[in-house]
Protein backbone atom coordinates (compact mmCIF):
# COMPACT_ATOMS: atom_id res chain seq x y z
CA UNK A 1 0.00 0.00 0.00
CA UNK A 2 1.60 3.43 -0.71
CA UNK A 3 2.52 5.85 1.78
CA UNK A 4 -1.12 8.45 2.77
CA UNK A 5 -0.60 11.82 3.78
CA UNK A 6 -2.51 12.51 7.25
CA UNK A 7 -2.85 15.96 8.73
CA UNK A 8 0.67 15.99 10.29
CA UNK A 9 1.97 12.88 9.32
CA UNK A 10 2.09 10.03 6.65
CA UNK A 11 0.81 6.69 7.31
CA UNK A 12 2.09 3.83 5.65
CA UNK A 13 0.06 0.47 6.21
CA UNK A 14 1.89 -3.11 5.51
CA UNK A 15 5.08 -1.69 6.10
CA UNK A 16 7.81 -3.29 8.04
CA UNK A 17 7.10 -3.18 11.44
CA UNK A 18 8.95 -4.88 14.57
CA UNK A 19 8.18 -8.48 15.67
CA UNK A 20 5.37 -8.26 18.09
CA UNK A 21 4.50 -4.47 17.57
CA UNK A 22 1.59 -3.38 15.68
CA UNK A 23 2.75 -0.31 14.30
CA UNK A 24 6.04 2.10 14.85
CA UNK A 25 6.61 6.03 14.22
CA UNK A 26 10.24 7.16 12.59
CA UNK A 27 9.90 10.79 12.80
CA UNK A 28 6.76 12.42 10.78
CA UNK A 29 6.67 8.23 9.11
CA UNK A 30 3.71 5.91 11.06
CA UNK A 31 4.19 2.39 10.03
CA UNK A 32 1.17 0.26 10.91
CA UNK A 33 0.49 -3.75 10.39
CA UNK A 34 -1.82 -4.57 7.70
CA UNK A 35 -4.88 -4.89 9.81
CA UNK A 36 -3.99 -2.66 12.29
CA UNK A 37 -4.97 1.02 10.87
CA UNK A 38 -8.83 0.50 11.95
CA UNK A 39 -7.62 0.84 15.45
CA UNK A 40 -8.61 4.95 16.68
CA UNK A 41 -6.76 3.97 19.97
CA UNK A 42 -3.36 3.08 17.63
CA UNK A 43 -3.59 5.92 15.62
CA UNK A 44 -3.81 8.41 18.37
CA UNK A 45 -0.88 6.86 19.86
CA UNK A 46 1.34 7.05 16.92
CA UNK A 47 0.66 11.01 16.58
CA UNK A 48 1.56 11.32 19.70
CA UNK A 49 4.95 9.85 19.10
CA UNK A 50 5.01 12.07 16.15
CA UNK A 51 4.94 15.22 18.19
CA UNK A 52 7.17 13.32 20.33
CA UNK A 53 10.24 13.63 17.92
CA UNK A 54 9.15 16.79 16.64
CA UNK A 55 9.46 18.09 20.24
CA UNK A 56 12.39 16.39 21.07
CA UNK A 57 14.27 15.98 17.49
CA UNK A 58 16.04 12.52 16.24
CA UNK A 59 18.86 12.24 19.01
CA UNK A 60 16.62 14.03 21.93
CA UNK A 61 13.88 11.05 21.44
CA UNK A 62 16.16 8.53 20.66
CA UNK A 63 18.35 8.90 23.79
CA UNK A 64 15.07 9.32 26.20
CA UNK A 65 13.14 6.66 24.46
CA UNK A 66 16.15 3.80 24.28
CA UNK A 67 17.90 4.93 27.70
CA UNK A 68 14.70 5.12 29.38
CA UNK A 69 14.29 0.83 27.94
CA UNK A 70 17.79 0.07 28.79
CA UNK A 71 18.09 1.65 32.30
CA UNK A 72 14.83 -0.65 33.20
CA UNK A 73 16.32 -3.73 31.30
CA UNK A 74 19.22 -3.13 33.69
CA UNK A 75 16.90 -2.69 36.98
CA UNK A 76 15.90 -6.72 35.94
CA UNK A 77 12.75 -5.76 34.21
CA UNK A 78 11.90 -7.78 31.37
CA UNK A 79 11.13 -6.60 27.81
CA UNK A 80 7.51 -5.86 28.07
CA UNK A 81 8.24 -4.17 31.40
CA UNK A 82 10.99 -2.30 30.23
CA UNK A 83 8.71 -0.85 27.50
CA UNK A 84 5.41 -0.31 29.66
CA UNK A 85 8.00 2.33 31.50
CA UNK A 86 9.30 3.87 29.23
CA UNK A 87 7.57 7.87 29.40
CA UNK A 88 7.34 8.51 26.06
CA UNK A 89 4.88 5.52 25.99
CA UNK A 90 3.49 6.30 29.14
CA UNK A 91 2.78 10.13 27.60
CA UNK A 92 1.76 8.36 24.14
CA UNK A 93 -0.65 5.39 26.16
CA UNK A 94 -2.39 8.45 28.40
CA UNK A 95 -2.70 10.79 25.67
CA UNK A 96 -4.44 8.81 23.15
CA UNK A 97 -7.30 7.15 25.97
CA UNK A 98 -7.75 10.49 27.13
CA UNK A 99 -8.75 11.89 23.65
CA UNK A 100 -11.11 8.99 22.91
CA UNK A 101 -12.26 9.15 26.51
CA UNK A 102 -11.26 5.71 27.80
CA UNK A 103 -8.96 6.29 30.34
CA UNK A 104 -9.92 6.36 34.23
CA UNK A 105 -11.12 9.26 35.44
CA UNK A 106 -10.21 10.45 38.60
CA UNK A 107 -12.84 13.87 38.48
CA UNK A 108 -16.07 11.37 38.06
CA UNK A 109 -17.09 10.34 41.69
CA UNK A 110 -17.54 6.53 41.67
CA UNK A 111 -21.00 5.31 40.04
CA UNK A 112 -21.48 8.16 37.93
CA UNK A 113 -21.37 8.28 34.27
CA UNK A 114 -18.50 10.81 32.31
CA UNK A 115 -20.07 13.23 30.49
Amino acid sequence: MPIERRDGYHLWVGGPVPSGADAITLGPLVIVRAGAEASPYLLRHEQVHVRQWRRHGVVGFGVRYLGSYLIWRLRGKSHQGAYLRIPLEIEADWVARRSLDTAVRDDVPAGVSAP
